[in-house]
């Protein structure tokens, strides 16, 4: 926090969701990722995020880049096909059925839409400032329905979606949060579209809900701010392992840095690149 002139504004602790939420899972991995200089060597890249990234990448483009002539299947093919990725596969017969598979997704996912609908905005940047913090994030899509704005976000993962997950997201309610600041618009709704079972998990907000959520997040920032301050004032390893502790639990094993910390590995061993696929894959890797 910047307190060199006494009577000037307090620096707002600037972070996106994903900020916030690593500080809040784990201090360790907080200080590896946004602090240590040169970053701690990563573990090699997940498959499942690569399918993550492509569908999405496909999506934008379906919805923000690609004229309604274009917004075709044989179109969607092609660019899943150029978009794909070999990062994270066992081997490149696994790669090839999931690039497939993916496409058979997005494909069901956009069977039933209207080639011509044009959303609000598609991978736009939303932000609000509290006393406290200045919280951006970017959305994959904003709707515009009965005079509202929706806020959609595209989900790849295998565990299907709930109400309560939707309603649960600290980062869906910060969208909301800033989509109303940015667009000057009412925005209550939140979607959840998980392509793999081609379903929307949704749920609607409330004042008490979204200062719920802005609560906690002006908590975590408060809390990563003070760390980082010591961070700068300068730590002894000791120090920072104190100030930024690892939090082993059963998700260490998904963790980038799961290879370099010996608490997490206690607890749960690396995964494999493409463990986090679905499990008819994992069986059929077996």
């Amino acid at each position: 926090m910047n307190e060199m002139l006494p009577g000037m504004p307090t620096e707002l602790f600037v972070a996106t969701p994903t900020k916030l939420l690593n500080f809040a899972d784990c201090k360790r991995k907080y200080r590896y990722t946004y602090l240590e200089t040169p970053r701690p060597p990563k573990g090699p890249p997940w498959a499942h995020n690569t399918v993550g990234a492509v569908v999405h990448e496909v999506l934008a483009d379906f919805y923000g880049r690609w004229p309604a002539p274009r917004r075709t299947p044989d179109e969607v093919v092609g660019k899943m096909r150029s978009s794909w990725r070999q990062e994270g596969f066992r081997d490149e017969q696994q790669s090839a059925s999931w690039r497939e598979r993916s496409t058979d997704m997005v494909l069901g996912y956009l069977r039933d839409s209207d080639p011509y609908y044009e959303p609000l905005a598609v991978e736009r940047t939303v932000a609000f400032t509290t006393e406290r913090a200045s919280l951006r994030g970017r959305v994959d899509r904003i709707d515009e329905r009965a005079d509202q704005l929706v806020i959609v976000d595209y989900k790849t993962g295998r565990r299907p979606l709930t109400s309560t997950d939707a309603r649960s997201s600290l980062a869906m309610a910060l969208y909301v949060l800033g989509a109303r600041r940015v667009l000057h618009r009412a925005c209550t709704r939140v979607e959840l579209h998980h392509l793999p079972t081609n379903t929307i998990a949704a749920a609607d907000h409330d004042d008490q809900s979204l200062a719920h959520h802005q609560r906690r997040a002006e908590s975590i920032a408060d809390d990563a701010a003070a760390a980082e301050t010591r961070w700068h004032e300068g730590l002894t390893l000791a120090e920072a392992d104190e100030v930024f502790p690892p939090e082993p639990s059963p998700l260490c094993g998904w963790c980038d840095f799961a290879r370099i910390c010996p608490q997490g590995r206690r607890v749960a061993p690396p995964r494999d690149p493409w463990a986090g696929l679905d499990d008819s894959d994992i069986a059929e890797a077996g």
